[in-house]
């Protein structure tokens, strides 16, 4: 598989052929992505036909659209079977990609339908910036209404916890910025609060976003919601934040899914707000995209406006962000979720819900 092997082997891909052919290649690859081999016109026909089915790490399972075309959902299906969840959603002034890191995930967090289906396997780096790749491959074939016409901003926002598969993530995250010239600053890594992995991010040489999933503003609500705050509890959260705002000059955000009835109280916006201002953080308040499983709601808009006001009233920077594509299973784990049940009696049918990111220049 050509994502599959490192950008600096290519070579081995095509035996027999000169060394210029591997840098045809790796351009292809990463500068200028296609959907088909036949497109890259400059390789030889055999080295084409060859790559015919060796070029994705995974097969389109799933593509659905939604928001008058701004919004685009996949999921690919590794050979093995696994899962694979990207979305893609344009704006006027940029278009944002959020990718999987993992197939499932193990950090069980109530809210997430990705979590309700248990983890499956970590993601090659390739895997990863494949995902990258043929978002933008699609992209440059066709453009999303109103919105550039290529891929301005990735996060890791999808499927699986990043900062649990440290090494597969870092070494994708070079990849874009290398082979494909992202620039760190397009880059957005979310986690519910791996502690030591934010420390060990903090190291790292580009200036990435940071986002951490808080949810909630006491460990008693938090550990319910996200059972790795039992290991990770939020003071530890806060100094691993401040760590990696500290060393890498970046405002890190929080990400607030708004549930009704369960963290949308004056008491849980007033202690996020001081959290926010602890951190010099931004706050990003996103109403939960519900599915048909879940027994949690959204509040309703005008609660989720009153919920916004509290934040900004206790002194925090915050920002409502839309919520993307409901018709289409758009959040986390969705689509993954109903191709499972689908090829599952219905007994074991179990909830799920989740939410997808909008908008990556919500923290400035």
């Amino acid at each position: 598989m050509a994502y599959l092997t490192p950008p600096e082997d290519l070579a081995d891909l095509l035996p027999g052929e000169p060394p210029f052919r591997a840098r045809q290649l790796r351009e292809w690859l990463y500068r200028r992505p296609a959907l088909d081999p036949a497109a890259m016109t400059d390789l030889p026909e055999a080295i084409r036909d060859r790559l015919a089915d060796r070029l994705w790490p995974f097969e389109v399972e799933t593509e659905q659209a939604a928001d008058a075309g701004r919004t685009v959902k996949w999921l690919f299906r590794a050979p093995d079977g696994a899962a694979i969840e990207a979305v893609m959603m344009g704006y006027p002034r940029r278009v944002t990609l959020c990718i999987s890191s993992q197939a499932g995930c193990a950090m069980g967090c109530t809210f997430c339908a990705t979590g309700q289906f248990g983890f499956e396997r970590h993601l090659h780096a390739g895997e990863i910036v494949a995902q990258v790749a043929y978002a933008a491959a699609h992209l440059s074939a066709s453009p999303l209404p109103g919105a550039p016409d290529h891929l301005t901003n990735v996060v890791f926002m999808g499927m699986g916890e990043p900062l649990a598969n440290y090494d597969n993530v870092r070494e994708a995250i070079r990849r874009l910025i290398e082979e494909m010239g992202m620039s760190g600053r397009s880059i957005t890594v979310s986690t519910v609060g791996v502690a030591p992995g934010i420390r060990r991010l903090a190291g790292e040489p580009w200036p990435l976003r940071l986002a951490l999933s808080l949810h909630a503003a006491d460990d008693e609500l938090r550990e319910r919601l996200v059972p790795l705050n039992r290991r990770y509890p939020i003071d530890e959260l806060i100094e691993a934040a401040a760590r990696y705002r500290e060393q890498r000059g970046r405002r890190v955000s929080l990400e607030w899914t708004l549930m009704k009835g369960v963290n949308d109280t004056p008491e849980q916006a007033r202690a996020l707000a001081a959290i926010a201002a602890e951190l010099r953080a931004h706050v990003n308040v996103i109403a939960l995209n519900p599915t048909p499983l879940s027994p949690e709601l959204p509040p309703e808009r005008a609660h989720v406006e009153r919920f916004v006001h509290w934040v900004e009233e206790a002194g925090a920077n915050v920002t409502l962000r839309d919520t993307r594509g409901r018709e289409i299973d758009a959040a986390c784990g969705q689509l993954r979720a109903r191709a499972a049940r689908n090829r599952r009696p219905p007994a074991e049918d179990r909830p799920g819900l989740g939410t997808i990111p909008a908008d990556p220049e919500e923290a400035p």
